[in-house]
């Protein structure tokens, strides 16, 4: 049974002078509410507990109106797509300091150009909400399949989104609790994807919960809330298994790190008349940092920390970092260019044993539009636009590679820019032995702006999903140090408490030496994975039944 007689008692119940503009309105009006809640949710605003209902002005417009739509499923599709693009619009906004920084008026408008695909995901949601709308909201049980079912759909786009198209899986749902280290332990098993299909989960049951109460209020006849009673106890049980995990950490051994932030402004990193500037900043710190009274075992710069490629032996730089490593007697990594066979990569280097050890790995993931432009020789006119900001194009590296440290107690894997929010790129490093993630980032790209602050929201749960410890050292931004299970242990800050500063953070990092691999170490996303089976079966499934009632009902099923 379908619930167009819930909107008409909706409406009814309402004042007489609500017109039917208004009542066209707001379903429109609900899906830009669910987009600002969603966005609310991430930095800088950090409204973490918004989650829990960010989702249900969009539910409820799916399936509270539009009863008399003659497509439904494209109305759907529409309200999905405005709240997609209100959330990915606002949410990532902080491309526009591409604008500023290039004087470029139409970088100002990425983040609405990036919605404008970003959005479909959100699409796809709300068609397949509206595909499995319930008949009526007095089931617990199936309320409780709806909200499975939708949940995992949830999941399915979230995941879908990390990598179509290179992917850009930033600010998932439960990456809005990336603060809340007690409730999100369960991702040591499905990654984000687990806590995102909870949050998903839990909007559905607000929903339904809401509609029961008003029907059973009206026709005076209660009934038990089964449904809202197993997801308070699901929320219940996610808590208490992190906080059982918390409690029995792994056997550790100390590293005691630098990380190094220089904070040199985007348009001086390249440039050659500030190449011995970067030299004194990076020198004048690492001192600080490797004077702090305790031996440092790592000494950490970040992303492009040299202007030149280090490995060249004609370049500043190399004798540059020679000179350096032969005099502080400890392991030094770093972000620098490298180039073999005219191919350039976004490499980190480790040098160990007073520079007569030199260590390499290469990007794997780069960032499309940041280190490369797809398709640049399938379309001219594009490519041609576009190398104003781009002139060339990194090349991919081709090894997960592992650093062996002078201490024997810590393997890292050097995650560079973004890689660190990426799961299934930072489990293979683990795989291979690393018990440290170390990652080396330059976010100066984006200015003082909320960039650094979700790029770290979004880095945390590697630590959670393979019960590894992370460094960070952020050219500018958010230079930190990340425990096993999440939680940021020290940030640098300047005394005004802002992490866009030049520092040097020291300290003590738990490295783990069980060397045990977590479920999603192993798995990766499989959790993901299977919902995505299970959403695909729904929609098979309901397609069928769909063409199987037109040929003997007229009664069009839910989804239409």
């Amino acid at each position: 049974m379908l619930l167009g007689h819930l909107e008409r008692g909706i409406w009814k119940f309402q004042s007489p002078q609500v017109t039917k503009k208004f009542i066209t309105f707001w379903p429109w009006a609900a899906a830009i509410v669910s987009g600002l809640l969603c966005t609310a949710c991430f930095p800088p605003f950090n409204v973490a507990w918004l989650c829990w209902i960010a989702l249900t002005p969009l539910i409820a417009a799916i399936w509270f109106s539009g009863e008399d739509s003659k497509r439904r499923w494209l109305r759907n599709l529409l309200l999905g797509y405005v709240a997609g693009l209100v959330f990915f619009t606002a949410a990532f906004s902080w491309l526009g300091s591409l604008g500023t920084l290039y004087q470029s008026v139409p970088l100002h408008g990425l983040s609405f150009l990036l919605s404008i695909y970003l959005g479909m995901h959100f699409a796809f949601w709300a068609w397949f909400a509206g595909l499995i709308r319930p008949g009526d909201c007095l089931s617990s049980w199936r309320n409780l399949l709806v909200a499975f079912l939708a949940a995992s759909a949830w999941a399915t786009h979230e995941w879908v989104r990390g990598w179509l198209f290179s992917g850009f899986g930033w600010n998932g749902l439960g990456v809005a609790l990336h603060a809340n280290w007690p409730l999100i332990q369960i991702a040591q098993f499905t990654g984000v994807s687990g806590i995102s299909f909870a949050i998903a989960f839990a909007n559905v049951i607000a929903v339904t919960t809401a509609v029961r109460l008003f029907l059973e209020t009206r026709s005076r006849q209660m009934r038990a809330h089964f449904d809202l009673t197993l997801t308070m106890l699901g929320i219940v049980a996610l808590f208490s298994f992190s906080i059982h995990t918390i409690q029995n950490p792994s056997a550790t051994k100390p590293l005691f790190v630098a990380a190094v932030q220089a904070n040199v402004p985007q348009q001086q990193k390249f440039d050659p008349q500030f190449t011995a500037k970067i030299f004194e900043q990076l020198d004048r710190l690492s001192m600080i940092g490797l004077h702090s009274g305790q031996p440092i075992d790592l000494l950490i710069w970040p992303e492009s920390a040299m202007p030149d490629p280090v490995r060249e032996q004609n370049a500043p730089s190399y004798r540059f970092i020679m000179d350096f490593s032969a005099s502080a007697n400890t392991d030094l990594l770093l972000g620098s260019l490298d180039a073999e066979d005219r191919h350039d990569f976004n490499a980190a280097l480790l040098v160990s044993d007073g520079r007569q050890k030199l260590q390499f790995y290469r990007k794997l993931h780069l960032v499309p539009f940041g280190e490369y432009i797809p398709l640049r020789h399938s379309f001219p006119l594009f490519a041609a636009i576009a190398s104003r900001w781009v002139p060339g194009d990194f090349d991919v590296g081709r090894e997960y590679t592992v650093f062996q440290l002078t201490n024997p107690n810590a393997q890292v894997a050097p995650l560079i820019c973004f890689e660190d929010t990426i799961g299934e790129l930072a489990r293979r490093f683990v795989l291979r032995g690393a018990n440290l993630l170390v990652n080396i980032t330059n976010d100066a790209w984006f200015l003082q702006s909320a960039a650094s602050q979700q790029h770290l929201a979004n880095a945390v749960f590697r630590c959670i999903e393979n019960r590894r410890p992370m460094a960070r050292a952020a050219n500018t931004g958010v230079t930190c140090f990340v425990n096993e299970f999440g939680r940021i242990t020290q940030v640098l800050r300047d005394e005004a408490g802002s992490t866009f500063t030049e520092g040097v953070l020291t300290g003590e990092i738990d490295v783990p030496q069980d060397r045990q691999s977590t479920f999603y170490t192993r798995h990766g996303e499989l959790f993901a994975k299977v919902c995505a089976g299970l959403t695909l079966l729904t929609i098979v499934g309901a397609l069928v039944t769909r063409k199987l009632g037109r040929g003997g009902s007229p009664e069009p099923p839910a989804g239409d």
